[in-house]
């Protein structure tokens, strides 16, 4: 057991002294750690509260029972489900529970941020179903009016919205009228928002979609799992019924109480802060990197891209490697209309939800922005730039502090 013992408190000491620009991770709370460790992991309760395949259940019926009401009071709607075991399983979920059958799913292109489960060739999504794609506008931003003419002429089962790198707000509303005028359902996967949606920040999908999937981590700050949303009261039975029995078996108790957990801290006025400071300090960052000279998109959310390639000469993999040296952990990603690979791409995908949760401020923000370029434009040298690192992660909370 020591070694990986000594291989957890090697991660720990690496999230203690970097930052971590990762838009898709975050730092849970000592709550959510503690609920997530607990004896919960030794209960198998397949099946429902008050409908189980297992005797002993009536205390994890009870936390699930809590999760499913504070996930439902958190996004205002009638109905949820905590059980999938990720936001891909909550997606396979989703789409079976509206295509039974099989059919066809219109979604954001791939490579202009969508995610692996919205069609992906190496997904089971495009296996199971028939996908087609809206590309985004020369500007990086969606274009309606052609996800319309899209839609009536492509007649999909569904539209699907929600991405993995779109640093600007969905009009889920727009996209809601579209589904009417085709005549098909809306599914929503908000797993990059939902800290933005349950604080308001970022417009709800829950009014307009039939099905609203999310993970629990990233900018809801929870343990890592999926969620799935309805205001349907027929769709909930179709959704229970497709997490299981057809796609899992025993639902992870100890991680439906840390959802519980985290949709209790995600309803408070310190998290309303928390989404608020993250989506400054975001917006500073990609300006202080335009205002160098850098390529970034701009931001409202908690997320930019920055086209590394056309800014340093260098792809995105490239850049990503090069921050790794000095502590700043970032991941390539696709930009729109980018020419490269998958394994390469022309840029990076950056965001502040985890370094904010550990307390960085609008000026770290902008410093971290100015670290970026200088290195990645060979303006600094390695023991600088670790120097500039070591600065700023050393006014910040701790891991274990959280």
């Amino acid at each position: 057991m020591q070694d990986i013992l000594d291989l957890i408190n090697k991660e720990l000491d690496r999230q203690n002294h970097g930052i971590e620009l990762i838009a898709s991770e975050n730092y849970v709370s000592k709550n959510v750690r503690q609920v997530t460790g607990s004896i919960l992991t030794n209960k198998y309760a397949e099946g429902y509260p008050g409908r189980r395949y297992y005797g002993g259940c009536e205390f994890v019926d009870e936390i699930e029972r809590i999760a499913i009401k504070e996930a439902c009071d958190l996004f205002e709607c009638k109905y949820a489900n905590v059980q999938p075991h990720s936001g891909s399983q909550a997606n396979a979920a989703a789409y079976r529970a509206l295509m039974p059958n099989g059919g066809k799913v219109l979604s954001l292109v791939l490579n202009d941020g969508g995610h692996l489960t919205h069609g992906s060739p190496v997904s089971f999504s495009s296996n199971f179903y028939t996908f087609i794609h809206y590309p985004l506008d020369k500007d990086g931003r969606l274009n309606y009016d052609s996800i319309k003419e899209i839609a009536l002429k492509e007649k999909p089962d569904v539209i699907l919205s929600g991405y993995s790198a779109y640093p600007y707000e969905i009009d889920f509303k727009k996209i809601k009228e579209i589904c009417d005028e085709v005549g098909c359902l809306m599914m929503v996967d908000m797993a990059h928002i939902a800290g933005l949606v349950a604080t308001k920040k970022h417009m709800s999908p829950l009014p307009y979609a039939d099905i609203v999937t999310s993970t629990t981590h990233k900018t809801l700050r929870g343990p890592r799992g999926g969620l799935i949303l309805t205001n349907n009261s027929d769709l909930i039975k179709k959704i229970n019924s497709a997490v299981f029995p057809f796609y899992q078996g025993g639902p992870l108790e100890h991680v439906v109480a840390a959802k519980a957990v985290c949709f209790k801290e995600a309803h408070t006025p310190e998290f309303r802060k928390y989404v608020e400071s993250l989506m400054e300090n975001t917006k500073e960052c990609a300006k202080t990197l335009k205002e160098l000279g850098a390529l970034a998109t701009d931001s409202e959310n908690h997320l930019f891209l920055l086209n590394t390639l056309d800014s340093f000469g260098i792809t995105g993999l490239e850049a990503q490697k090069k921050l790794e040296e000095i502590g700043v952990t970032t991941n390539k990603n696709m930009i729109p209309g980018d020419k490269l690979s998958p394994k390469e791409t022309s840029g990076l995908r950056i965001g502040f939800a985890a370094v904010t949760t550990r307390g960085c401020s609008k000026e770290d923000a902008k410093e971290i922005g100015e670290l970026i370029f200088n290195y990645l434009a060979n303006k600094i040298d390695l023991d600088k730039a670790k120097d500039t690192v070591k600065k700023i992660t050393s006014k910040w909370k701790l891991i274990e502090e959280l």
